[in-house]
């Protein structure tokens, strides 16, 4: 739904019709193309992430007493971010290329090698300025909701799995609504090079591929 310029068969008008219409032309199995590179990068990604979360938030304090510490939990999930992301971005792009509606691509393999003879290896990491500048400030803004909401509704800190539920929520509902627009800039730099469109193709970076958004759209197209 966030490509730009898609072929017509690739028209949705919202996320049940895109379900129903992909499921029934493609078959329900395409509703999970691209999990194998998900897969395959989820589980160090995520690994780094949470090493480097811990690691800063112990230096910056954030562990030290009963009190809220709403700069160290911000300031580790952008550090974490930054570290994730640097290694995910690549599977990344191989997930969206594989997600792509009429996606040539059988294989992780087949995929990384094809982008890279064709577009080189900046075709991985096109995005991931644009990625820091989305997830960084979600990151930051869903753990500051996270905490501070936590706070609120246990203050005494202990488990209980319907705040962890809650506060998750609507941390991470509030951060995605903030980052979509990026998020949508991040998808065209990361499939531009599937696109028939001369512009989308030689979209070079973050305002660029922002600029052609906002000249086809409107700002409804960042939704």
């Amino acid at each position: 739904m966030q490509v730009i310029n898609p072929s017509p068969a690739a028209v949705y008008t919202g996320m049940t019709n895109a379900a129903i219409r992909m499921s029934t032309n493609e078959g329900f199995r395409s509703l999970w193309r691209g999990i194998s590179s998900v897969a395959l990068g989820a589980g160090p990604a995520h690994a780094v992430y949470f090493a480097t979360y811990e690691a800063v938030k112990q230096a910056m304090g954030g562990n030290e007493g009963n009190s809220h510490h709403p700069v160290a939990a911000a300031t580790s999930g952008a550090c974490a971010t930054i570290a994730s992301d640097a290694l995910m971005n690549p599977f990344d792009v191989i997930k969206q290329r594989m997600q792509v509606h009429g996606s040539i691509y059988r294989s992780i393999y087949h995929c990384a090698t094809s982008v890279y003879r064709s577009e080189g290896l900046t075709a991985f990491y096109v995005s991931y300025p644009t990625t820091l500048s989305m997830t960084i400030p979600f990151t930051a803004i869903q753990f500051t909701a996270y905490e501070s909401i936590s706070k609120v509704l246990n203050p005494g800190k202990k488990y209980d799995v319907a705040t962890h539920i809650t506060a998750g929520g609507l941390a991470g509902a509030v951060a995605a609504a903030i980052t979509t627009p990026l998020d949508v800039v991040k998808t065209l730099l990361q499939t531009r090079g599937t696109s028939r469109d001369l512009e989308i193709r030689h979209a070079s970076g973050l305002w660029h591929a922002a600029s052609i958004i906002y000249s086809r759209s409107g700002w409804t197209g960042f939704f």
